[in-house]
């Protein structure tokens, strides 16, 4: 496989391999990649080592989540030619500079980030919080400056997670050198924040078990999204009903194509006299439209095994070969370089 690399700056990204994607992973930041493949160099890494911090025990979900997340990636359009796509737990170095940068930042400052914060209490993780799971945003660091990334793009809420890379890039530069570190910049996803779950309450999660996922079977996205949270107060079809916060809505403006005709519903709808059934009918088409080429691609990816276990061997191996270049200027930095 010979990669289409360009000189441009290069981004980091990529997803802890816990399951198959959903349409949020799509909206939020697959859709991103995407556009991006053409423009930069682009890093995308399957955090099989990030993913274990909670999965420690059932270390086979992972290896055939990362499977899932690979055939996701094909289908959706991330091409494996204009894109270095790799397994964390394969790149060792990364490793290593965790461990380089762990003595840099003490326990408070990584129990002050929010997103760890949160995490721990949706996790359950209060009294018996895992030592892998908790300093793994320092591993989000190496993974991110390992390969000189300029650009990560993220959602607000992972921005925490930019900013402490950039205290640790400061920090080990200050000390060890000006050039030795790049300090990255956060790409914000013009979407925001995360699409919503059909519960209407949390944002879409595998964890929640609240959304629609990009291998969902017709029959599958149907049920879901009868099901789905709308206007609570809208009782009856003369009711106006309220479109902001309505998860039906924010999908059709996420993925509907006839955009003049979503308006006319959202004014209809406001204004009373069109129900939560007629609504959702069209949401179910709209989502059956989109994810149809999808499901045809994936099926056929899924029949090939070796291919994809070939894109991941060798993105991994280039990767490795970029991670090894910046251990070794962090080395030498360090004076830790002794033979």
């Amino acid at each position: 496989m010979k990669y289409h690399l360009l000189t441009k700056k290069r981004v980091l990204t990529g997803d802890r391999p816990t399951g198959p994607l959903h349409i949020g992973h799509y909206s939020g930041s697959l859709k991103t990649r995407i556009a991006l493949q053409d423009k930069y160099t682009q890093f995308i890494i399957i955090a099989d080592m990030q993913a274990l911090t909670d999965n420690a025990i059932n270390p086979i979900k992972i290896r055939h989540a990362i499977n899932e997340v690979m055939l996701d990636y094909l289908s959706v359009g991330i091409d494996p030619v204009k894109n270095i796509i790799f397994i964390q737990s394969m790149i060792p170095q990364i490793s290593e500079l965790t461990i380089l940068y762990l003595n840099l930042v003490n326990i408070s400052r990584i129990a002050r980030n929010p997103t760890i914060k949160s995490e721990i209490q949706q996790k359950g993780f209060e009294k018996s919080i895992p030592a892998g799971f908790f300093i793994y945003p320092i591993s989000q660091v190496a993974d991110i400056t390992i390969f000189d990334a300029d650009i990560v793009p993220v959602g607000i809420d992972q921005v925490p997670m930019i900013e402490q890379a950039c205290e640790i890039v400061d920090t080990f530069n200050n000390i060890y050198g000006k050039n030795t570190l790049i300090r990255p910049k956060a790409l914000l996803s013009k979407n925001g924040n995360r699409l919503p779950g059909i519960d209407g309450y949390h944002k879409m999660s595998k964890s929640l078990k609240n959304g629609i996922y990009l291998s969902d079977s017709p029959d599958k996205i149907v049920k879901k999204i009868k099901n789905m949270y709308t206007d609570p107060n809208h009782l009856h079809i003369s009711d106006p009903g309220k479109v902001d916060g309505n998860p039906v809505f924010t999908y059709l403006d996420q993925f509907g194509t006839d955009k003049k005709k979503i308006a006319n519903m959202k004014y209809h709808y406001t204004q009373g006299g069109l129900g939560d059934v007629t609504i959702k009918k069209y949401l179910i088409e709209v989502m059956q439209d989109f994810l149809f080429p999808i499901r045809i691609k994936r099926k056929q990816l899924s029949k090939d095994k070796k291919y994809i276990q070939d894109i991941l061997k060798i993105g991994s191996e280039k990767a490795q070969e970029e991670a090894e270049k910046t251990l070794k200027r962090v080395k030498n930095a360090m004076n830790i370089d002794y033979f």
